[in-house]
């Protein structure tokens, strides 16, 4: 199956993948994960219509393959660990497995044994595969869309391998499809974020709209009231479409554009009870939303609130909070270099603590989420085929 005893042909590798697919699935099903896997079908299905069999193949495949167990580690690794067999290119393979691309793509063509088709997510095309040959794509309609999960086909560049199932759809649903895209590119940024150009652009574009906060509101951070932040921002994001609009008077203007007919946006409602929201538009980390910000801020101000349960208790809460990052502890650090010491070692009862000493170890301690990936902008880019057809 080797071209002159070298590197295995793509052929061989698609046919072996097909077997460590076999197997990992089997594993991923055994009575060990019986219990895991229950509670991620349940978690993932429709209540009141279950799953299809192409969606229970879909969860299969990403329970396998992406799932964190209570341990941390993932079905694919237990996999890996429990099997010393594995050769070096059969582990290179399934290490590859760790990282699906998952999104909607547009089909560009049909080859003999493949499809080149255009992530309308990343904007990246990617020439695709099928473990059960080319007769799995027989069916797919001409110049169609797919929903699909990918992963590599190590070691060959620019091999993928479709994994679980894929839904294909005619293009006469191409509007419908695009704003699904929309919607999964604005939520999950980080499927966008697989093509640099688009965070190059992303960085860029975040940069521009934060100097024009800056400019409207005077500042980069603001504590308000909710009701009073969610008008304000309403205004500005009103202003910002304006704007956008007045560069193109030549365009008929879309009916209900959100900022101009409808408000744009909306606290979620754990910020919209709060007596205070704190909004950070940080060029790092982005424009960000915080609950009672006003307290923590008083806290600083004043480390002698430290005795009053419910202040201390809002630091406590940032710090434990999972989606609360280190920018706002940054923040009233700087701002309040005088007391910031003495509210820590009050909240948290180490006399010796300083945050120049022990800060940065703090919030590796309780952040480590933060620190595992490169700083990524908290905006998507969204690529030049998926706005053809949201324009349309």
């Amino acid at each position: 199956m080797n071209h002159g005893g070298g590197e295995p042909s793509l052929a061989s590798l698609i046919e072996r993948s097909a077997e460590l697919k076999r197997t990992l699935v089997d594993f991923a099903l055994s009575r060990r994960f019986e219990r895991h896997l229950e509670q991620f079908m349940l978690e993932a299905a429709d209540p009141y219509q279950g799953l299809s069999e192409g969606e229970a193949i879909g969860v299969i495949d990403r329970f396998a393959l992406q799932h964190r167990l209570p341990n941390g580690k993932t079905i694919l690794d237990q996999f890996l660990a429990g099997r010393p067999d594995l050769t070096a290119a059969d582990r290179e393979m399934l290490r590859g497995w760790r990282d699906p691309v998952e999104g909607i793509f547009e089909i560009c063509r049909k080859d003999r044994d493949s499809l080149v088709l255009l992530n309308l997510l990343d904007d990246l095309e990617y020439r695709v595969y099928s473990n059960m040959g080319p007769a799995a794509f027989r069916q797919l309609p001409k110049r169609g869309f797919v929903h699909v999960r990918l992963v590599p086909i190590c070691p060959v560049p620019g091999a993928w391998l479709v994994s679980g199932s894929m839904s294909a759809y005619h293009k006469s649903g191409a509007a419908h499809l695009a704003q699904v895209a929309l919607e999964l590119a604005t939520k999950q940024p980080e499927l966008v974020y697989r093509n640099p150009e688009k965070i190059e652009q992303a960085w860029t574009q975040m940069r521009e709209d934060r100097a024009a906060f800056v400019e409207f509101f005077g500042g980069d951070e603001m504590v308000l009231p909710p009701a009073e932040a969610e008008e304000r921002l309403n205004v500005y994001y009103r202003h910002r479409q304006e704007a956008a609009l007045a560069q193109q008077p030549a365009r008929r203007r879309p009916r209900n554009l959100p900022g101009v007919d409808a408000p744009a946006f909306e606290l979620p409602p754990e910020l919209a009870d709060a007596d205070t929201t704190g909004i950070i538009y940080d060029e790092t980390d982005g424009l960000n939303f915080y609950n009672e910000y006003g307290m923590l801020r008083a806290l600083f101000a004043d480390p002698a609130l430290a005795a009053d349960k419910q202040y201390a208790d809002v630091l406590r809460g940032y710090l434990r909070s999972e989606t609360i990052s280190p920018l706002p502890f940054h923040r009233l650090a700087a701002a309040h270099p005088d007391t910031v010491d003495a509210v820590f070692r009050k909240v948290l009862r180490k006399p010796n603590f300083t945050w120049a000493e022990h800060g940065e170890s703090l919030m590796r301690r309780r952040k480590p989420w933060y620190y595992e990936h490169e700083p990524r902008p908290g905006i998507a880019v969204i690529g030049t085929r998926l706005s053809e057809l949201v324009r349309r």
